[in-house]
This record gives C-alpha cells, structure tokens and sequence, in this order.
C-alpha cells in the first residue's frame, strides 16, 4: 500500500499475540516425532528455543540425534529412555522403563518451569502414559502447569482422551499403507 498503512492482514499478524499452545500427535502412523521435530526446525528459524525430551527412544539410533546437533544453540534434546519397552526385543525390565520414564517426568517439569523454553517437546509420553511408565496425574499436571507462553507437544501413539481433551491441536496419524509391510526394511533417512 502506498499510504503508509498495511493491509488488514497484515496489521493482524502485527498484533499477534503469543499463545502457549497444547499440540498431541498421535496415531498408528509414521511421522509424529518427524513432525514434533519438523515444529523443532521451523522454531530454531525464529530463533525460538526448544528443549525436547524423548521418554522412550534411548537405545535406538536415529539421523534426527545427530540432525539435531547442527541446531544445538537453540534445540536442548535429552534422551532419557531405554527403548521401546516390551517390543523389538528390548532387554530392559519393565522397573528400568518405569524408572527412567519418572526421570523424565522430573526433567520436563524443571524444563518446563525454567522459563528458558519456548516450545518443549514430550516425545513418546503418550506411548509412556499407555504403558504405565508415567501416571495420568503426572502427566495432565504438565500440561495444567505450563506457563502461559509455552507452547507444549506431546507425541507418540494412544493419546489418552484426557490429554487430547485439554489439547489445543490434536493430529492423528494413520496409517494408510506401509513400506514394511510390503518387506521393505526400515530405510535411513526415511524411518530412522
């Protein structure tokens, strides 16, 4: 515009106001933790920090650990698990699981809290939730406690009804065919 004056779109986006948003992914298809990291990526570009915990992943490699090296001035990332407990083989007990996964519970409190974060990620709480490597309470405690600003995204597959309700965005992979199924093993870059 000439006048000096922005459009009313854009005098909208000049208002924003920050809202700390409740973001669960979810679901039997690929693509929750690419997707909470993907938020990860597009924040660092804001230069927004982002703290990230993974409740589950901690024995199994993945590009996205050493990807994530590249951002680390601005993306704090824990993992704090043992791997999927009870499935693909995993040697650990269930009290180990349970045992880190109330680790990670108290670092996302103190994460959360520290007010150093823009966005923290929860990755996999809602398989630890299903799992019963973290409490109902502990968790929704998390979301209630939040700081105003804070935008919270909890993933992994069977969100609780709870959690989603108190959501403000809730996506739901599902899937619709798989390479694996098909015989196809797990490919780097693509599934891990």
């Amino acid at each position: 515009m000439t006048d000096g004056k922005a459009a009313p779109e854009m005098q909208h986006l000049e208002q924003h106001t920050t809202v700390g948003l409740i973001v669960v992914l979810t679901g039997n298809g690929k693509g929750k933790t690419s997707s909470a990291l993907g938020m990860a990526l597009r924040a660092s570009g804001h230069r927004k920090r982002v703290c990230i915990i993974q409740f589950m992943k901690g024995d199994l490699y993945s590009g996205e650990i050493d990807g994530l090296k590249s951002l680390r001035t601005l993306v704090e990332f824990h993992q704090t698990g043992k791997g999927f407990c009870g499935i693909q083989g995993n040697p650990y007990p269930y009290h180990e699981h349970r045992a880190n996964a109330q680790t990670a519970i108290e670092l996302s409190r103190e994460k959360i809290r520290s007010g150093h974060f823009d966005i923290v990620i929860l990755d996999e709480i809602n398989n630890a939730l299903k799992l019963r490597l973290v409490d109902l309470p502990q968790v929704l405690e998390l979301i209630d406690n939040k700081p105003p600003e804070l935008h919270l995204v909890l993933t992994g597959r069977d969100a609780h009804p709870e959690v989603c309700e108190r959501a403000h965005t809730v996506t739901e992979m599902r899937e619709i065919k798989h390479a694996y199924r098909e015989g196809i093993e797990p490919q780097a870059g693509i599934d891990y």
